[in-house]
C-alpha cells in the first residue's frame, strides 16, 4: 500500500514507528535529521523546440496586456525566464518546535508581507524564520491557519525591495496534460525548480480537522501532478507557464521502508488556487474561514460489485453511507444506509447523489469540490438523488462546518 506523507516530523525515532504502523500518513516538510541521497543525476537530453506564447510581466500582480505577449521558440527559454521572475518570491520556512527543526516552503502573497504556506509546515512551531532568495532572513508571525484545507498565513516585515507577490491563476482552467512547475526547498535545498504535468484534477485528501462523528473532514479540489515534489516542498507554489500560482504543494504518495526517506514517486497533490482564492483573504481579514457543511459520509465511488450488492443500477454517483445526526442533509430528509449488505461497512438503503444544482456528480469528489468552491454556509443547494431506483430532488440549506 502507498503512504500519504505529510511534513511534520516528530523525531527520527517516532518517524520509524509511524511509518511502521500507519497505512496512510502525510508529509511534505523536511526535518534536518533526514538522510540525504546524493545519487548522480543523468545527463539531460536536448529539449524539443516549439513555439509558445508567454508573458513578459512588468508586475507579477497583473496579467499581461496583449501587446506584452511575445513568441518564444524554446522551452528552455520559457522555463529559465519563469524561474528568474518567480523564484525571488518563493521562500524557505524554517521552524523550531518541541520535535526539533523542520523546513518547508511558501510564497509572497501580497505587498503587506503575507506569506502563504501549509498549516502542517508551521504546526506547533515556537519560532519561524523566513528566508528569501536574496539572502534576507526574517522572523515570521502566524496570522491564521486553516486545518480544513491545510493552509496558513505568515506575516513578515520587512519584505525585500524589488520582490513582487505571485499572482493566482484560475485552477479551473487547468487541463490534464498541461505543463506545471514547482519551486520550493526539497530536503532543505533552497530554490529548487521541477517540471511536470497536471496528472489529474478533483482529488480529495483527509483534512486535519475532526468531524463530529470522530472522523475527519475531507479536503477537495486538489490537483495531482507528476512534478517532482519531496519533503520540504510543502507550502511552495505550483505554477503554470505564465508564472501564475495554480496550486500549493501539500502531499506526496510514496512507498518507503523503515529506513528510507519518503521521496517522490510521481504522485503529488496540491491545493488548487481557487480554494486559496476563497480561503486566504478570509484568513487575513477574519482569522478564519467557514466551510459549507452538508453532513454526509459518502462512498467516493462504487465498484460494479458494490453496485450489485446495493441493488443500484445507476452507474455513477456518491452513495450516502450515513447522514450525520441533526446535520443539514438529515434535516432535509437525505437517507444513509441502515441495513447490512453482503459487503461489510456498506449498508443498504442509502441515497445515491447524482447531481448538485444541476451539475453532474460522478464521484463524491465532484460534490465536495462544488461545495468548497461555489457555496457558503447559509446558502441552499438542490441535490438530485436516486432512492429506491426513483429519481427525486432534495432542497438543503447548508450550515457551517462544526
Amino acid at each position: 500500500n502507498g503512504e500519504f506523507i505529510y511534513s511534520k516530523r516528530k523525531s527520527p525515532y517516532l518517524l520509524i514507528i509511524l511509518l511502521a504502523l500507519l497505512v496512510s500518513s502525510l508529509a511534505c516538510q523536511v526535518s534536518y535529521s533526514l538522510p540525504f541521497d546524493s545519487a548522480r543525476a543523468s545527463q539531460p537530453t536536448a529539449s524539443p523546440q516549439f513555439i509558445i506564447k508567454t508573458a513578459t510581466l512588468t508586475s507579477l500582480q497583473q496579467l499581461p496586456d496583449p501587446e506584452d505577449i511575445q513568441l518564444i521558440e524554446s522551452r528552455d527559454e520559457v522555463l529559465v525566464a519563469l524561474y528568474k521572475r518567480v523564484n525571488p518570491s518563493v521562500v524557505l520556512i524554517q521552524t523550531l518546535s518541541d520535535y526539533g527543526q523542520g523546513a518547508g516552503s511558501g510564497f509572497l502573497y501580497d505587498n503587506l508581507g503575507h506569506i502563504v504556506t501549509n498549516y502542517h509546515v508551521i504546526e506547533g512551531a515556537k519560532d519561524i524564520e523566513v528566508h528569501f532568495p536574496t539572502g534576507l532572513k526574517t522572523r515570521g508571525d502566524v496570522v491564521a491557519t486553516d486545518l480544513d484545507s491545510d493552509l496558513a498565513v505568515v506575516k513578515v516585515d520587512p519584505v525585500p525591495a524589488g520582490i513582487s507577490p505571485l499572482p493566482l491563476g484560475d485552477s479551473d482552467l487547468l487541463q490534464v496534460g498541461q505543463t506545471v512547475i514547482a519551486i520550493g526547498n526539497p530536503f532543505g535545498l533552497d530554490s529548487t525548480m521541477t517540471v511536470g504535468i497536471v496528472s489529474a484534477k478533483g482529488r480529495t485528501l483527509a483534512s486535519f480537522r475532526e468531524s463530529p462523528d470522530g472522523g475527519v473532514f475531507s479536503a477537495g479540489d486538489l490537483i495531482q501532478t507528476d512534478a517532482a515534489i519531496n519533503p520540504g516542498n510543502s507550502g511552495g507554489p505550483l505554477l503554470n507557464l505564465n508564472g501564475e500560482v495554480v496550486g500549493i504543494n501539500r502531499a506526496i504518495q510514496t512507498r518507503s521502508s523503515l529506513y528510507e526517506t519518503p521521496a517522490n514517486s510521481g504522485v503529488a497533490f496540491t491545493i488548487s488556487s481557487n480554494i486559496i482564492r476563497r480561503v486566504v483573504p478570509s484568513l487575513i481579514e477574519k482569522g478564519s474561514y467557514d466551510y459549507p457543511y452538508l453532513g454526509v459520509v459518502a462512498k467516493e465511488e462504487l465498484t460494479l460489485l458494490e453496485q450489485e450488492a446495493l441493488g443500484i443500477t445507476h452507474p455513477v454517483g456518491a452513495y450516502v453511507i450515513q447522514a450525520t445526526t441533526n446535520g443539514p442533509a438529515q434535516k432535509a430528509g437525505v437517507r444513509g444506509g441502515t441495513i447490512n449488505s453482503s459487503i461489510p461497512g456498506l449498508p443498504l438503503g442509502g441515497d445515491l447523489i447524482i447531481a448538485v444544482d444541476g451539475q453532474p456528480v460522478r464521484v463524491f469528489a465532484d460534490l465536495l469540490a462544488y461545495l468548497m468552491k461555489q457555496k457558503s454556509p447559509g446558502e441552499s443547494i438542490t441535490l438530485t438523488i436516486i432512492r429506491d431506483n426513483q429519481q427525486q430532488e432534495v432542497q438543503i440549506t447548508l450550515e457551517k462546518r462544526p
